[in-house]
């Protein structure tokens, strides 16, 4: 299985993270985008950059620029995310925001997009039918299993079995400080497992054994294991922050 490989880029002062596993891949882009090089007003604030426009939407609009200039694509399609399990198939680029934690699509130059900041964000390609899903998972959509729900629209969708399909997961929160100390209520004991003597929860390890209870493959995984929550510099984290704002996964065919 592979293990936090992935390779820095860096576009004027615009900084991503992309996966091995999915670098030399023809026809698929794809990065996880650090706090460095956006633009946002207090308190969301971002490190190195002095910048500051009017509103938050105007600062939104221009970090989705600044993405879509990175990767050369038009423009990004992102969803209202919710903490649930439902996902959004996406046939064009629209105006309407669907409310949704995960997109799929089969279609080419359909940038997808999910923000996170401690959440894990999940990229899902099936090489065989050339389909891709972006997904927001935190600790309820894991809970509510939302990775076998993408699996499974995507099987429906396209054919997509779990034994062909690659699955990426962003930097999140890590073991040392995902503390849950309600965990009986929150949690299945399915879950339990996964815990610590101090009710520190391993999520990473949570998302690999439910990838692979679906059949995913174990070489077909790879979990970048950075935590938000220890690196400020690069990363938002609402644990850490209270309040904050949000990293960028982005994934599109082409």
């Amino acid at each position: 299985m592979l293990r936090g490989l992935v390779l820095l880029k860096q576009k004027e002062d615009l900084q991503w993270l992309e996966f091995e596993l999915l670098s030399e891949i023809p026809g698929l882009i794809q990065g996880v985008f650090l706090r460095n090089g956006g633009v946002s007003q207090p308190p969301f604030g971002t490190l190195n950059v002095t910048e500051r426009f009017g509103d938050v939407a105007e600062a939104v609009k221009e970090n989705h620029k600044r993405i879509s200039r990175a990767l050369g694509v038009p423009s990004l399609f992102y969803g209202n995310q919710v903490h649930g399990c439902e996902l959004a198939l996406v046939k064009a680029l629209e105006k309407r925001t669907p409310s949704c934690d995960g997109l799929v699509t089969g279609q080419p130059g359909l940038p997808l997009m999910v923000m996170h900041a401690d959440c894990q964000a999940a990229i899902f390609y099936d090489p065989l039918h050339k389909a891709l899903a972006v997904v927001h998972a935190g600790w309820r959509g894991l809970v509510q299993n939302i990775y076998k729900a993408t699996l499974q629209k995507m099987g429906r969708d396209f054919g997509t079995l779990p034994k062909d399909t690659l699955v990426c997961i962003a930097p999140s929160l890590g073991p040392n400080h995902s503390e849950f100390i309600h965990y009986k209520k929150e949690f299945p004991p399915s879950f339990w497992a996964f815990k610590n003597e101090t009710h520190h929860f391993n999520l990473w390890e949570i998302a690999r054994d439910q990838l692979k209870q679906c059949g995913i493959l174990s070489h077909h995984i790879q979990i970048a294991e950075i935590c938000t929550y220890s690196n400020p510099e690069h990363y938002f984290s609402y644990r850490r922050d209270k309040v904050t704002g949000r990293n960028a996964t982005v994934a599109s065919l082409l």
